[in-house]
């Protein structure tokens, strides 16, 4: 009988050559588990981490919607996370890990989506510095979750975590599926929620994209994951076609000029007057924010960016505004 760790799916479905099979190890050695794999270990870590449970209270693309219906950061990764496990089984890739990268991808977001992290990094640049919410996810879990001593995950999911955006790519092809699913997943929901709130119509979105991916989310998404499943079988390296990739792309930075950088929002400069003033309040009253780095300005990042929606208006309104209401 083979061993949980021998790369093989629960139901027993030998993984693709250029799958990742087994763990390359963790930054602090551990003893098999004897039941569950290293990826699965990791996945249920990330499902039981506090930071996991505060993305339920954290914008994705709407600050404080009039509806129950809209996205929040728990629910796009769910969504992100079934669009690319579905992936990682067409191409036989380790649906583990891909799983596991998913769940710990958007821990590092700020409040307030967007808005919240443009927020931040226009607050640090006077530091010399920036904000990035793939590098927070990644110190999230190393160092911020379980009192500073953080989740000990596999070298393979710290990667794909810390990649699926910027400049540098993940190591391995589970990564470079969570890298892409993102983008099909958010694209398409955000359109979704942009359209429940009224803010475009479906007449506005542009023809060019939609004609190649489709008028209806799911036949976008269907189009989508379908073409990366062919075009990685073809070409043998995780990929859209490109003109589909380009019609994805397109969409994005239509979604970007219409509905993330919508002008004169009055919601996201009070979400983003909220982020800054916290920000320097607390980096100025070392002695209310909790201890997690020996730089304060590092630590307050780390208290301010860990921040749900509602813990952060409710604190601003401590602090700034005890007779008034941020959001009225």
């Amino acid at each position: 009988m083979r061993s949980p760790d021998s790369g093989v799916h629960l139901d027993r479905t030998p993984l693709a050559p250029w799958a990742v099979k087994i763990s390359a190890g963790r930054q602090r050695p551990e003893p098999p588990d004897g039941v569950r794999n290293d990826f699965q270990r990791d996945r249920d870590r990330l499902i039981h981490a506090k930071a996991f449970r505060r993305l339920m209270h954290k914008t994705q693309v709407f600050i404080s919607p009039d509806g129950d219906h809209f996205r929040t950061r728990l629910t796009h990764t769910l969504e992100m996370m079934q669009i690319a496990r579905t992936i990682a089984r067409s191409l036989g890739l380790n649906e583990d890990l891909t799983e596991a990268i998913s769940l710990g991808h958007d821990l590092g977001h700020t409040p307030f989506g967007h808005t919240g992290e443009e927020a931040l990094t226009s607050a640090l640049a006077a530091h010399g510095r920036a904000f990035r919410h793939n590098e927070h996810s990644l110190r999230v879990v190393d160092h911020l979750e379980r009192q500073g001593d953080g989740l000990n995950l596999t070298f393979e999911v710290r990667d794909g975590i810390r990649n699926h955006t910027g400049e540098e790519y993940p190591a391995t092809r589970e990564g470079e599926i969570v890298r892409v699913a993102d983008r099909i997943a958010y694209v398409n929901h955000d359109v979704d929620d942009a359209l429940r709130a009224g803010i475009i119509s479906s007449h506005d979105l542009p023809e060019a994209p939609i004609s190649v991916l489709g008028e209806q989310m799911s036949a976008r998404i269907d189009t989508l994951v379908r073409d990366m499943i062919s075009n990685s079988e073809v070409n043998a390296k995780i990929s859209l076609s490109e003109p589909v990739y380009g019609a994805l792309m397109e969409l994005r930075a239509w979604l970007f000029r219409r509905v993330y950088n919508r002008p004169g929002s009055r919601e996201n400069q009070k979400a983003a007057r909220v982020v800054t003033g916290l920000f320097y309040y607390y980096l100025e009253h070392p002695e209310e924010r909790p201890a997690s780095d020996p730089d304060p300005t590092t630590e307050t990042v780390d208290f301010v960016a860990g921040m749900t929606d509602r813990y952060a208006l409710a604190t601003y309104q401590r602090l700034f505004l005890p007779r008034g209401e941020i959001f009225a």
